[in-house]
């Protein structure tokens, strides 16, 4: 036997045993055959991308979350769903009676509890933002946790940790959670801040040698900030510079962040608790400090759903497509990335040719240039069916919103696309209130002013070297 032939049936071998670890993990047809297309195409180099990008580990133990760790959680949700079926679940507004699908499904399929004496103040501008957030911590009497995807060793990253110093060195608990990928602090400086008082915990780190595709797939990409129980942050904002426009290349940095007091606050303290105990190993639910009696004096209704890779269903999209399909009058969304899979591309369809009327807003520019170009492939899909689409000509469109009706509104971490969905750890809040639902959709339609709409004929006529990159990056979608 040859060299030649000893490699070639090495290959083959490899492909074979790629191929049915992919079909025992009962992965989706167009993910299969995306990767197919990578193995064939690029041997060598497809093979590093599988295991960096490709290995789907959303049932392996790493992932698993002990059954008492939600159990209280499960109880209180399963009363109340017990009690929404009863039709004994009161609703403060109309609007939560409408949409009580979406809040029934959300109640059995991710245990969101929901609650009716919320207040939420909406964050557009990084600047404001932060200067919110900051204010809030240096008022904390008793714990701060924070958890965020990337946490950059910059201008704001150093302020933000050394008033977390500041306030460990008081006496106030403090907890700091950061991806393995996302944090841009180096070791040391993390080991000045627990010598301060300040735990720090990595979810995932990138040490972890044998699990390499958590390099890059399952990154924890929420981002929560909960302080004395009492007050929390959830949305699309990062700690970073160019969170306040400080990036020439990418200009504004147009976002929305949730500041949120009320009962909901007890749901995000617990998320952000189960994705400590999971990074950090140590239990700190039995605290009551981490859930006071103090019942919320607003009147906004909401639900938080937490997704990720641990679970075999997708539970963020699947509050999307119900708030589409229930949607009778209007759909508004903001998103940086549109990279939907045909479930949630059909949704929007369906509701376009229905009557509802459709407004979709994208960057004008990409962070991530095959996820664009991918991007205004599926919008040029929907274009023919009626779909209103804008890019954000005022800097950079990094929010993650949906309006429905103008009643309904979610806000959070996840992106309209596979990733979101699939792989990463998200968390996104689905509020039921009239008001506030306006309040964005206002938002909305001032962005319109600051946008350019893209019309069928601009598709049609977009440059032909846009059309060759279209085709690859659709093909490819599913891995994006």
């Amino acid at each position: 036997m040859s060299i030649q032939d000893l490699f070639y049936g090495l290959f083959l071998l490899y492909v074979v045993l790629i191929v049915s670890v992919m079909i025992l993990e009962r992965r989706k047809t167009s993910t299969t055959i995306a990767w197919l297309l990578i193995l064939v195409t690029l041997p060598y180099m497809g093979f590093v991308l599988y295991l960096f990008f490709g290995r789907d580990i959303s049932r392996r133990r790493v992932f698993r979350v002990k059954e008492n760790e939600k159990k209280e959680i499960r109880r209180l949700a399963g009363r109340q769903f017990q009690e929404l079926e009863r039709g004994e679940l009161p609703f403060n507004e109309v609007v939560s009676e409408e949409f009580r699908g979406l809040i029934r499904m959300n109640l059995k399929l991710s245990h969101a509890i929901y609650s009716q004496d919320n207040t939420v103040d909406i964050f557009t501008d990084g600047r404001k933002k932060f200067d919110r957030l900051f204010d809030s911590v240096r008022q904390a009497k008793k714990h701060i946790h924070v958890e965020y995807y990337i946490f950059r060793n910059d201008g704001l990253g150093r302020r933000l940790l050394e008033l977390l110093e500041e306030k460990a060195r008081d006496g106030v608990e403090v907890r700091v959670l950061i991806d393995g990928v996302g944090n841009k602090f180096p070791g040391s400086r993390l080991e000045e801040a627990r010598k301060s008082g300040v735990e720090v915990a990595t979810f995932f780190p990138n040490k972890v040698l044998p699990y390499l595709e958590l390099l890059v797939n399952h990154r924890n990409h929420r981002k929560i900030v909960v302080i004395d129980g009492e007050e929390a942050y959830i949305g699309g904002f990062n700690v970073g510079e160019e969170y306040l426009g400080s990036n020439s290349r990418m200009g504004y940095w147009r976002d929305t962040h949730l500041r949120v007091t009320g009962s909901a606050v007890y749901d995000i303290q617990s998320r952000f608790i189960l994705d400590w105990r999971l990074s950090s190993g140590r239990d700190i639910s039995g605290n009551p400090d981490y859930f006071p009696d103090q019942p919320g004096t607003g009147q906004v209704a909401m639900q938080l759903v937490a997704s990720g890779p641990e679970n075999s269903l997708e539970q963020i999209k699947y509050g999307f497509i119900e708030m589409i399909n229930q949607a009778s009058e209007s759909i508004d969304i903001q998103t940086p990335y549109f990279v939907p899979d045909d479930s949630l591309l059909e949704a929007v369809k369906i509701a376009l040719l229905r009557g509802v009327r459709v407004r979709i807003m994208i960057p004008n520019k990409p962070d991530h240039i095959f996820v664009y170009w991918a991007t205004y492939s599926y919008i040029g899909d929907l274009l023919p069916f009626g779909l209103e689409a804008y890019t954000y000509e005022n800097g950079f469109l990094h929010a993650k919103t949906m309006v429905a009706d103008r009643k309904v509104l979610t806000c959070g971490t996840a992106n309209f696309d596979i990733r979101s969905f699939r792989l990463n750890f998200e968390a996104n809040s689905f509020i039921y209130n009239q008001e506030t639902a306006g309040q964005y959709t206002r938002l909305f339609e001032e962005d319109m002013t600051l946008s350019r709409q893209i019309t069928l004929e601009d598709y049609q006529n977009r440059p032909f070297s846009v059309r060759l990159k279209e085709p690859v990056a659709r093909l490819l979608s599913p891995l994006l």
